[in-house]
């Protein structure tokens, strides 16, 4: 039962979220500031979800074969290889390092 009241206010919550962005003024949506912010905030939402999928295990902080791949595809972004030569580096260096036996 509590997770049928976790969907309902979630589902709730989305409609309100939606809803709350329906009846913003377009000219608030037309500053400078808030199309700096909305071009920044997905970055910084990735960045945040890298982060804690690369270093984080439940609540504690490790470095394994994950922190390894995201090392690779940062070399990798950094020498400007192709998107799927950046994820190819990245799953190779994880799947060898837990190969391994190291993460």
């Amino acid at each position: 039962m509590n997770v049928w009241i976790a969907i309902g206010v979630t589902v709730l919550g989305c409609y309100a979220v939606k809803l709350a962005g329906l009846l913003v003024p377009a000219g608030a949506l037309e500053r400078p500031v808030v199309k700096r912010l909305a071009a920044l905030l997905p970055v910084a939402l990735l960045a945040a979800l890298t982060a804690q999928q690369a270093f984080a295990d439940g609540q504690v902080l490790v470095l394994d074969a994950r922190a390894a791949g995201l090392g690779a595809a940062a070399v990798a972004l950094a020498l400007r290889a192709p998107f799927l030569l950046v994820v190819a580096a990245a799953v190779l260096v994880t799947a060898g390092v837990r190969a391994m036996g190291v993460g």
